[in-house]
């Protein structure tokens, strides 16, 4: 046998929902930090097993001869496709990034046991296809938050309307559309209608972004970025709405993110606390990856989920600093320098880099989906483009602000050391080595995109679906993966049939 082939997603899934229960019998901080450090780790370690065999050609079919998979009405609930096998990895080594890097005077404050509970969640919310399990997965991924808030004492009504609406939308629109995916035609625009509002609710889309800045603002910051970091309402929107929405609702999708983008990234801009501030630089990125599904191309779409891997990685180390920054010197405010550059050059360092890898600085991982992103908007319409590219440079704006407030201007006296700890130098500088690595060989990274936009776009032509794993694999799809790429193959299709080739006339 294999070691490939076990489950190992499902064993990722278990090791959380295992170490939940036991690490909230912990009383000991430390105690509870090691416990919850071993089970994040051993999980993460298993979702990068199961990412290895899917690319590694290991089918269904190959796990069912040594597990047991679980089933629901006689289909299979949880697994990986194009669209996942990265993003699962990803969000379990957030999480066990995030659980290194929480210092001792935050551990009491950061609950490991729900960080475990919330990770298996996630997940496998990121593992379903099924329409009514995912939705229940997106019900129950609500309810650690408000753990959270009493747990702190913090108001959760804005929190729980919001949670409710999207809740009760998401239920109603599936109901009233009342079909499976793929669909043979477009849903009726007005039984999608719901849908839309509900995914828009949970990606803090304008004018319903007000509860993701409250929620930064009375969380704790490891908790609330885990929480918003992986963009579950995109990955809602990829598996319940894009594959049976008419034009018309991608098109309202479209107009409320390019708002939301614009002026979340303007806000950035001008905000006097830097929680607030991450709060509109995360608002503004997610709403840049909607457009990017709206436009419904190649390109645009490719871009679209390359952004969306870019900002997991990039916002999510640029979060973990700033969280180091709080554990040293508590609540930040943009309105006057702060100088800490003398006390903490690394953290100063990997500010810079996450900051501008997410907004596409050159030889970082967010360049490439920046600038797919921006080609497939101009080629959509030029005020789309120039909208994208107008919010890409505020996004740019607020991270330099950010960048020279906290850690230039001025000198900042302290008696005592206040330097980067181990744990924390170790998460932070894992992020930053992907962030460089993925900018600096993009190459397979952007072809899985562009094999998982291939596969949404096959969705959308409605009763031809998307080949399944098991058909990819007996063509050597799944080996292919791994194998060494030419210098243009990052490029997606879209671009390559754009080139002209060496033999054609131009009139």
């Amino acid at each position: 046998m294999n070691i490939l082939h076990l489950p190992w997603l499902e064993l990722a899934i278990a090791l959380t929902l295992i170490g939940s229960p036991f690490v909230s019998r912990l009383r000991n901080p430390n105690r509870a930090y090691q416990w919850g450090l071993f089970f994040t780790g051993f999980s993460f370690a298993c979702t990068l097993l199961a990412w290895l065999a899917f690319y590694g050609g290991v089918t269904p079919e190959m796990l069912r001869r040594w597990s047991i998979q679980p089933t629901l009405f006689g289909r299979q609930v949880l697994g990986m496709d194009e669209l996942s096998a990265p993003l699962i990895p990803s969000i379990a080594l957030l999480h066990f990034l995030a659980a290194m890097a929480t210092s001792r005077n935050h551990m009491r404050r950061f609950s490991f046991s729900w960080s475990l509970a919330a990770e298996a969640i996630r997940l496998a919310t990121f593992s379903c296809k099924e329409p009514w399990v995912l939705i229940g997965l997106l019900s129950v991924s609500t309810m650690p938050p408000v753990v959270e808030l009493l747990h702190r004492g913090r108001p959760i009504r804005l929190y729980v309307i919001h949670m409710a609406l999207f809740i009760g939308l998401l239920v109603l629109g599936w109901s009233l559309v009342g079909g499976a995916i793929p669909a043979k035609a477009p849903a009726a625009w007005w039984a999608t209608l719901p849908l839309l509002a509900a995914i828009l609710i949970r990606c803090g889309a304008v004018p319903a972004h007000c509860w993701l800045t409250d929620w930064f603002e009375h969380a704790s910051l490891g908790i609330a970025l885990l929480y918003v970091a992986p963009l579950t309402g995109v990955y809602a929107a990829v598996r319940l709405l894009m594959p049976i929405a008419p034009d018309s609702i991608l098109t309202l999708v479209g107009f409320f993110a390019l708002v939301s983008a614009v002026y979340a990234a303007g806000m950035a801009t001008i905000q006097t606390e830097a929680r607030r501030f991450f709060a509109h630089l995360f608002l503004s990125h997610a709403s840049l990856v909607l457009i990017g599904l709206e436009l419904n191309t190649d390109i645009s779409l490719t871009g679209s989920l390359c952004l969306w891997f870019s900002v997991i990685l990039s916002l999510g180390g640029f979060g973990l600093t700033l969280r180091a920054l709080e554990a040293r010197f508590g609540r930040l405010s943009l309105n006057h320098y702060h100088g800490l550059y003398e006390h903490s050059p690394t953290l100063a360092v990997c500010f810079l880099l996450t900051g501008l890898a997410s907004v596409g600085f050159p030889c970082t991982i967010g360049f490439i989906s920046t600038e797919l992103l921006v080609d497939g908007a101009v080629e959509a319409s030029s005020y789309v483009g120039i909208a994208v590219i107008a919010a890409a440079a505020l996004n740019g704006i607020a991270v330099m602000r950010a960048y020279f407030l906290l850690f230039t201007g001025t000198r900042h006296m302290s008696t005592v050391s206040l330097g980067i700890g181990l744990r924390e130098r170790i998460a932070v500088m894992t992020l930053s080595l992907l962030i460089l690595a993925g900018g600096l060989y993009p190459q397979p990274g952007v072809t899985t995109r562009e094999r998982a936009a291939e596969e949404i776009l096959s969705e959308r032509r409605f009763g031809k679906p998307a080949p399944s794993l098991a058909s990819r694999a007996e063509h050597g799809r799944g080996k292919d993966a791994l194998q060494p790429l030419s210098a243009s193959t990052w490029m997606p299709r879209a671009i390559v049939d754009m080139t002209p080739s060496p033999n054609s006339t131009t009139k």
